[in-house]
């Protein structure tokens, strides 16, 4: 038996995770994400696939944000026809984020078009999907809860773990049979009722992390740490060098900020994802406004994906933790909305925003500012100083967030330059990835009794350097950092 791995996304760098698991000459592809980044840079990787479509014998998603499952539709236009695995609220998050992106493609190329009637150019640039492609791609999703084993081919078998990151977020656990066992005691453990770990001749645990989420976060569960015993971890490590806050500290923090803004009587504009860090700030305002440590302000959430995915979050309570679930379904509560909160769908409501005085909230997507609405509420407030611009996320290289987070004195949006006047705020304990100490902390709870080697992906070169060097310290000798395109032989 023959199993090799490498990495065509996420190898070195935060974004476009793409992993690829060889078994005896089979393609098995762990996410299918996006680069996000420098637009032309981006947008140059993201239409080279270094795999031939039509050799990928199925993908595994691991969970629904965009540098994950972004490329779906790509991969299956240009001929990729087999089985998605996913777990039901990723498929539904999934294809929720993948329609947002046709639509943004689609919008993107008619501007470019009008652009280059106008200056008399050639007009060659076309979306890498539209949305047919994603009704397409969505027919090739196969649902799998977590904790229910499927054999994905006779000797390779696929479990689901709650991964803690975002609603559906999943570790993927490969079990990998020897081949070359008979084949009477192959169909033995497929009917087999026994709980019991496969003996460590017979098969190997890989087990890739996705992204890992933190202990004690609202709405979704802690990351489970009940998985078979890991000969190989595949682990992000997007902050492998640093410490979040508590979320004691983001509340206090939280509330800082909107009462510094009440009293300058601005506009707090606050770029996020809009699935799981929405929702998690909508419940911490709520939370704040209950206790009587905020004022009672106008909110907008200016994102319709963002009240798609709250939708979507309020059918999906199997992956709320005990505290949301409590709420939502036995008091009957919806932790998601509250009488300050308003839901901007259309496109003239959201540009009424810019009219509008403060104070107020707007939260609005992208995350990481290189597009959607957020982009226009940033461009009218970041140069005038009675407003705040709230970072709450990773904000990846080269992408207008960094550059703001950076300290950025003039910034460049849409062609224009604005000068950066607006306070500009940090609160990093809303991230859904774990630092390096829960990652450790994470990584002990687990049987590791068979573990021969941890590979790190997902983060940049600096982060994964010191987390080697730490993870080392704590006992953990052989780790390897995933460079683009190079191979690993698991056997």
């Amino acid at each position: 038996m023959a199993i090799q791995v490498y990495s065509l996304g996420a190898a070195q760098e935060v974004t476009g995770s793409k992993h690829i698991l060889e078994i005896d000459g089979k393609i098995y592809m762990i996410d299918c994400g996006a680069f996000q980044g420098k637009r032309s840079v981006a947008d140059e990787k993201n239409r080279r696939m270094d795999i031939p479509h039509d050799k990928i014998q199925a993908v595994v998603l691991t969970h629904a944000h965009y540098d994950h499952c972004g490329l779906i539709p790509f991969l299956t236009k240009n001929g990729f026809t087999g089985n998605i695995y996913a777990t039901p609220a990723t498929r539904d998050l999934a294809n929720l984020v993948m329609m947002d992106s046709a639509r943004i493609q689609s919008r993107d190329a008619e501007y470019l078009r009008k652009q280059s009637t106008r200056k008399g150019e050639k007009f060659d640039w076309t979306p890498l999907f539209t949305e047919k492609d994603c009704v397409a791609a969505d027919n090739q999703i196969i649902s799998l809860s977590y904790n229910r084993k499927m054999f994905i081919a006779p000797n390779v078998q696929l479990e689901f773990f709650d991964a803690g990151h975002i609603l559906g977020s999943a570790f993927a656990n490969f079990t990998v049979y020897n081949q070359k066992k008979p084949e009477t005691n192959f169909f033995r453990k497929l009917f087999s009722k026994s709980k019991d770990s496969p003996q460590k001749n017979d098969s190997i645990n890989i087990l890739y992390t996705g992204d890992l989420g933190r202990p004690s976060k609202p709405i979704i569960r802690d990351p489970a740490t009940s998985v078979p015993p890991p000969d190989y971890i595949f682990l992000e490590s997007t902050y492998g060098d640093r410490l979040h806050e508590g979320s004691e500290i983001a509340m206090k923090e939280l509330k800082n900020v909107v009462r510094r803004a009440i009293d300058k009587k601005g506009k707090i504009i606050i770029p996020s994802f809009a699935i799981e860090r929405t929702q998690e700030l909508v419940y911490y305002l709520h939370l704040l406004v209950d206790q009587k440590k905020i004022p009672q302000i106008p909110i907008y959430i200016d994102s319709p994906m963002a009240v798609n995915a709250t939708s979507i979050f309020q059918i999906h309570p199997e992956c709320y933790d005990e505290e949301v679930h409590n709420a939502f379904l036995k008091h009957h509560k919806n932790p998601f909305g509250f009488g300050a909160l308003n839901l901007v769908t259309s496109v003239e409501e959201s540009k009424s925003l810019n009219e509008k005085e403060g104070p107020m909230i707007i939260i609005s997507a992208d995350g990481m500012c290189e597009a959607g609405r957020v982009v226009h509420h940033i461009a009218n407030s970041i140069s005038k100083p009675e407003n705040t611009i709230l970072i709450v996320g990773y904000m990846a290289e080269n992408t207008l967030g960094r550059r703001i987070k950076d300290g950025a004195k003039e910034v460049k949006i849409m062609g224009d330059t604005y000068p950066v006047n607006a306070s500009i705020e940090t609160i990093n304990a809303f991230s859904a990835h774990a630092d390096y100490k829960e990652a450790l902390e994470w990584l002990n709870k687990l049987d590791t009794s068979r573990l021969k080697k941890i590979f790190l992906v997902h983060g940049e070169k600096e982060s994964q350097e010191f987390f080697k060097d730490f993870l080392h310290k704590n006992g953990y000798k052989h780790v390897q950092i995933v460079k683009y395109g190079e191979t690993y032989s698991l056997t």
